[in-house]
């Protein structure tokens, strides 16, 4: 079956690129992907498998595959939603849609993935145990799709869940992994201060909200640097300060937004900890009054350290052209609502590398002149199908 496979797949290349194709030109945001999903609904019709519609929060599509000899049950997710990028690439299928552009990937993950599970389809019968193609909406934006998902419980039946992303820090033919935790968690914090105001010529009479959030943006840096074990890792960013007003007067109010990035929910509870420290202090020391959200939203990703090792070995044995490289990649501290999926599933996230042809160095996800070189769809197509053939192999 595996032969037959990687065939249909290579015969089915082109398509993959046309559909990512069609997908970059028609982008949507999280939450609102109302014709992307409906694109996927249509890609099934008439074929033998069960689609669930509006799944989760949102617009997740879930197809089952049965396949025609028992076993077990394995999960393959892509994500479909766009960012509110203005694309600023030259390429001739660009977004249509002003402002929001396909800039991490997502049409190449879902586009591999349609391709190979209709491979899947038709081969069905010469599966053991059963696949769900998990068309996941809004990964970008929290609370994600994922969570719901998972707490839906559509997927409890789950023995293994993989994933993959498009990654442009290696060629294509590169494919990385990491076991253990391999994706930095997040959380998102805002933080208002309220001081008096003033007159600029007369600082006494008021309490600068300005100075006193000035204060929290170099406290807060210390947590990392002076609270945080050197060998944990950790990352704090103030992404947004928003007192900007009159160049004379004293602001009585200000807002300020960022993000705190962990590889441990360890290291999460410790920053957590140390950031409502500093906001107390500082309302003693300004006397201003703080008001602080601070919003875990996705956890670290884990990949289980056994089944990675099965998917490394895996690929390292699948003989063919297009993949000519399996990595251990570094732990990346960017995000990824996969993560809910491996904490209750044991799951493993892998990397295809995608840097376009003749670029000394590509622009990396979420940037407007992000482009991929389209050979990784069916790289991504061919690891995927490896990993499912093996699976039950190894099983």
């Amino acid at each position: 079956m595996k032969n037959q496979l990687m065939g249909m797949l290579d015969a089915r290349k082109e398509e993959m690129i046309e559909i990512r194709r069609h997908l970059h030109q028609n982008p949507e945001l999280s939450f609102k992907e109302e014709q992307t999903a409906q694109y996927i609904i249509d890609f099934y019709k008439g074929k033998d498998v069960e689609v669930q519609t509006d799944a989760g929060n949102g617009l997740g599509v879930i197809v089952t595959i049965n396949g025609g000899k028992p076993g077990k049950t394995i999960g393959l997710r892509a994500d479909f939603d766009a960012l509110p990028i203005t694309e600023e690439t030259e390429v001739p299928f660009r977004s249509k849609n002003e402002g929001v552009m396909h800039a991490c990937g997502h049409d190449g993950h879902t586009a591999y993935l349609l391709v190979l599970a209709d491979c899947l389809i038709e081969l069905k019968d010469s599966l053991s145990g059963t696949i769900k193609i998990i068309h996941q909406h809004a990964e970008e934006t929290p609370p994600g799709g994922a969570k719901s998902i998972v707490e839906s419980g559509i997927l409890d039946s789950l023995d293994a869940v993989f994933g993959i992303h498009l990654f442009p820090s290696h060629p294509a033919g590169v494919v990385g992994y990491h076991g253990g935790y391999a994706m930095a968690g997040r959380t998102y914090f805002k933080l208002s201060i309220k001081g008096v105001g003033g007159h600029g010529s007369s600082p006494h009479l008021a309490n600068d909200a300005i100075v006193a959030g000035a204060h929290f943006v170099t406290a807060i840096q210390t947590v990392i640097s002076r609270r945080l074990d050197p060998f944990e890792m950790g990352v704090v960013t103030i992404g947004s300060f928003d007192g900007k007003g009159s160049f004379n007067v004293i602001k009585d109010r200000i807002e300020i937004e960022g993000d705190v990035r962990y590889m441990t929910e360890d290291v999460q509870q410790l920053i957590d900890k140390e950031v409502n420290r500093i906001v107390k202090g500082i309302e003693m020391e300004f006397d201003v009054r703080c008001e602080i959200s601070y919003i875990p939203d996705y956890p670290p990703l884990y990949n289980d350290p056994e089944l990675t090792l099965f998917v490394k070995n895996s690929l390292e044995s699948i003989g063919d052209k297009d993949i000519q490289n399996v990595l251990e990649f570094p732990m990346f501290s960017g995000s990824e609502d996969f993560s809910y999926y491996a904490e209750k599933i044991p799951g493993c996230f892998f990397y295809i590398g995608c840097k376009p042809k003749g670029v000394e160095k590509a622009y990396f996800n979420h940037h407007p002149k992000f482009d991929i070189d389209e050979n990784a769809l069916l790289i991504a197509a061919k690891a995927m199908a490896q990993v499912v053939s093996c699976y039950y192999e190894w099983e």
